[in-house]
């Protein structure tokens, strides 16, 4: 995980959003391969492990080290997107460097060919398949019931079609800044994003 991230991360416990606390244990550049997160709210503690941010279950105060938990997704998991790279490039339309871009479920596979044509942006992957590693421009999460960042985040969103359903649709919505482009490898959007274009298994709106 990016170590500028933090700031952006929020509990995935259902109270108010605080800027959680990171502990540090190793580093690599800029980027934490191990370390604590804690919520000033509820105290909940979750950890970084080879440098994936696990949301999926609180620490547990003097448990040893554990490796990151794998989500359970919907089958057909793991392969790639409809869409390639350059297509979601074209889709997003971000026009410059700056700020982080939300891939969800397997649109992860997708970063490091977005990273080589989108210079400056930080993608952050939720949920991605199995054998996807974080990388300098490539964050990772793991999360069971949404995208634990802070609302108003991102300047993109793509949810994979494994992941095109609730809550992850409205989560995408709540994660995403206003008059930025959201993809979904599915049939529908959610409220609050306005359609501009629909192709065969995918649909790309703007939030209103």
């Amino acid at each position: 995980m990016h170590i500028e991230l933090t700031e952006m991360l929020r509990c995935p416990e259902p109270h108010r959003e605080e800027f959680l606390v990171l502990s540090t244990g190793e580093m690599s550049g800029r980027m934490v391969q191990s370390g604590l997160l804690g919520c000033p709210v509820c105290h909940k503690e979750f950890e970084v492990v080879d440098g994936v941010v696990d949301f999926d279950a609180e620490v547990a105060a003097g448990a040893p080290r554990r490796p990151p938990s794998a989500a359970s997704p919907p089958a057909g998991a793991g392969r790639r997107p409809t869409a390639d790279a350059a297509t979601l490039q074209a889709l997003l339309d971000l026009g410059g460097p700056g700020g982080i871009v939300v891939l969800v479920g397997n649109a992860v596979n997708e970063a490091e060919g977005l990273a080589a044509l989108m210079g400056g942006i930080h993608f952050v992957g939720v949920n991605g398949p199995q054998g996807v590693e974080e990388l300098p421009m490539l964050s990772l999460l793991r999360a069971k019931t949404g995208i634990p960042l802070r609302a108003s985040m991102a300047r993109g969103v793509v949810i994979g079609g494994d992941f095109a359903k609730p809550p992850w649709l409205a989560e995408g919505h709540r994660v995403l800044l206003r008059g930025r482009r959201y993809v979904v490898e599915g049939t529908e959007l959610p409220v609050g994003i306005k359609q501009l274009a629909r192709a065969e298994h995918l649909v790309v709106g703007e939030k209103a």
